[in-house]
C-alpha cells in the first residue's frame, strides 16, 4: 500500500466516534492520527482496532522527556505498530537520538518526526516563552536539529514548508497541521494554508482534522480535499 498524503486527525473524545468515523474512510486514500486526548481515553486498544481496519497510524503523542523515558515510549509505540510517532525537539540532541535508535529496533520501523513550533503560536508569542526571532526562525533550527539527529522529518506549520524545504532534502518529511480547505475556521490554529497551496509548497503529508471530522458529510468533505489535491499528485 503506497504511503497516503493526508492523514486524518481522529480528534474525538473516545473510541466510538473514531472508530465510527474510520469504519466510513477508506483506508488506501488516508492514514489516521491518534493524539493525546483519544489516546488518553481509549489507550492502545483504539490503535489495534484502527490497524484492523486497515490504516497506518499516526501516534501524535509528543513525547518530551528525558532521553530514557523517551526512548522507552518510543518503544511502546513501536511495539503497538504505529507507522509514525513525534517527538519534541526542544528535548535536545541527546533525546532525539535516543527515541530514533528505539526505533531503529523495529521492522518495519515507524517514522520518527520531531515537533518543531506549534501551529497555534503566532509570532507576539515567542518573547514570553525565552524565544528569538519568528515562529519560522524557529522552525528551521529545530528542524535542522532533527535532520541531523537522523530523524524522519518534522511536523511544521505550512507557511514554514517553503524556507524548510529548501534547507533539507527532498526526502526529509513536512507533515503539516493547521491545513484548512479554502472558507474553513481556522479555530485555534494560527498559521494555516489550504491543502493545494501546502503540496505546492513542498509539504510530505497533511493533517486535517475538523474540516472533516466536523463536516455534515465527512466522507464527501475527504473527497473534495482529494480533489483538490490530485493535480499535486494527492490522495
Amino acid at each position: 500500500m503506497s504511503e497516503p498524503r493526508l492523514i486524518v486527525a481522529l480528534d474525538f473524545p473516545g473510541a466510538g466516534p473514531a472508530l465510527d468515523l474510520a469504519g466510513r474512510l477508506d483506508p488506501a486514500a488516508c492514514a489516521v492520527k491518534v493524539g493525546k486526548e483519544l489516546f488518553t481515553r481509549a489507550g492502545p486498544e483504539v490503535v489495534r482496532r484502527l490497524h484492523a481496519l486497515g490504516f497506518r497510524v499516526f501516534l501524535d503523542l509528543k513525547f518530551h522527556d528525558i532521553p530514557n523515558t523517551v526512548a522507552g515510549a518510543c518503544r511502546a509505540a513501536g511495539d503497538l505498530g504505529v507507522w509514525m510517532l513525534d517527538v519534541h525537539a526542544l528535548g535536545g540532541r541527546a533525546m532525539l537520538e535516543a527515541a530514533r535508535a528505539a526505533c531503529a529496533e523495529y521492522a518495519p520501523r515507524p517514522l520518527l518526526i520531531a515537533v518543531t513550533v506549534l501551529t497555534s503560536l503566532a509570532p507576539a508569542d515567542m518573547a514570553p516563552l525565552g524565544f528569538q526571532g519568528t515562529p519560522a526562525d524557529n522552525a528551521e533550527r529545530l528542524a535542522l536539529l532533527a535532520r541531523d539527529c537522523a530523524l524522519d522529518g518534522v511536523v511544521c506549520s505550512a507557511q514554514e514548508i517553503g524556507r524548510l524545504r529548501r534547507v533539507t532534502d527532498p526526502g526529509f518529511r513536512l507533515v503539516t497541521p493547521g491545513i484548512r480547505p479554502a472558507g474553513s475556521a481556522s479555530g485555534d490554529q494560527k498559521r494555516v494554508m489550504t491543502p493545494a497551496a501546502a503540496l505546492a509548497a513542498g509539504a510530505s503529508h497533511l493533517v486535517i482534522g475538523r474540516p472533516i471530522t466536523a463536516a455534515p458529510d465527512p466522507v464527501a468533505a475527504l473527497r473534495a480535499i482529494e480533489e483538490e489535491i490530485a493535480p499535486y499528485g494527492g490522495g
